[in-house]
């Protein structure tokens, strides 16, 4: 032990040791290096076999054992952990979350997705598969406009947002491609910062090259991604889209029906196209839906609209927007 005396206030009476150094020491412990073999050639190789061992890894660096059923709770906890402590350091509050096919992308690509395939069916003008692909390209060409629309709409979202402290309201979206990119493109026009929540999938997805980097988050369950969409959403804006669209769109619903969440504007945009999608009048008058959950959303075409009827909600809710500065 050193007893030398600490100069200062310590009585010279009192031998008091230097405080020792929190890493080093002058000598080592004894299990700081494995047992030699000098007496016996097979420990290194036993030894060896210890420390590859499964068993033997670290319990929160043994990734294998992280992707056991067992530890599937664990999983879920840091799945949302993570992207909630970003979140709220970067100091994230409120959201308005953009859904869309991943299908619809901007009129250049469109085009150009066009040309290449009447370009293959000049070449096999009986191709059934071609000319199917052909008329759904047709199709797509005709939705540019609603790439538009969510760009535009995020643009105007970001610039009305820029009086507010940096965080207060931001576009959100899946991260992907189609209309997803358009929307982080549209407050990425505007100098805003802006989230995806991309997830994870047998076949990769990109995240879109418009998202904030900080705020670019994958995720293993869609579970817990969906929770991050609406934990801090103060509106959902529903673009024309398939399976993923539908199935945002109807749980949010279910949701706000059930007032598991409080109701808050849902937009879908494209009438004609919802309308044929979804029959939710048909639903009405069949019983199956209430004919108040009838008034859970509402249709909009443009950018402007939709911005205007979310402020509009807002007011008669008495929950205005942050930078909702319009007059009643």
């Amino acid at each position: 032990m050193n007893n030398k005396r600490i100069p200062g206030d310590t009585p010279a009476t009192v031998k008091m040791p230097v405080p020792p150094h929190p890493q080093q020491r002058h000598a080592p412990l004894p299990w700081s290096q494995p047992k030699s073999d000098r007496h016996d050639a097979s420990i290194d190789a036993r030894t060896r076999a210890i420390l590859e061992s499964p068993s033997y890894r670290q319990a929160d660096q043994d990734i294998d054992y992280l992707n056991t059923d067992a530890t599937r709770g664990t999983r879920l906890q840091i799945d949302y952990q993570k992207a909630e402590n970003l979140l709220t350091e970067h100091n994230i509050q409120h959201t308005i979350v953009v859904f869309g096919s991943t299908r619809i992308t901007d009129e250049e690509t469109a085009h150009a997705n066009l040309q290449a395939l009447n370009q293959q069916l000049a070449q096999t003008p009986d191709d059934a598969i071609l000319q199917q692909r052909l008329k759904v390209a047709r199709q797509l060409l005709i939705k540019c406009r609603y790439y538009d629309v969510a760009r535009q709409f995020a643009r105007r979202v970001s610039e009305a947002s820029k009086i507010l402290p940096d965080g207060q309201l931001l576009i959100m979206t899946g991260g992907g491609p189609g209309i997803m990119e358009a929307a982080n493109r549209g407050a990425f026009d505007a100098g805003s910062k802006n989230i995806g929540l991309n997830i994870n999938l047998p076949h990769e997805q990109y995240p879109n090259p418009y998202i904030t980097p900080e705020l670019c988050f994958r995720f293993h369950y869609f579970a817990v991604r969906k929770l991050h969409f609406l934990l801090r959403t103060r509106a959902l804006v529903v673009f024309p889209g398939g399976f993923g669209t539908l199935d945002e769109l109807f749980e949010t619903l279910t949701l706000m029906q059930t007032r598991k969440l409080r109701p808050m504007p849902v937009v879908l945009v494209g009438e004609t196209y919802w309308r044929q999608a979804v029959d939710i009048d048909f639903l009405v008058a069949e019983g199956v839906v209430d004919p108040e959950d009838r008034d859970l959303f509402w249709y909009a075409e443009t950018a402007e609209e939709i911005w205007e009827s979310i402020c509009r909600w807002h007011r008669l809710n008495g929950t205005r927007l942050p930078c909702d500065c319009s007059d009643d």
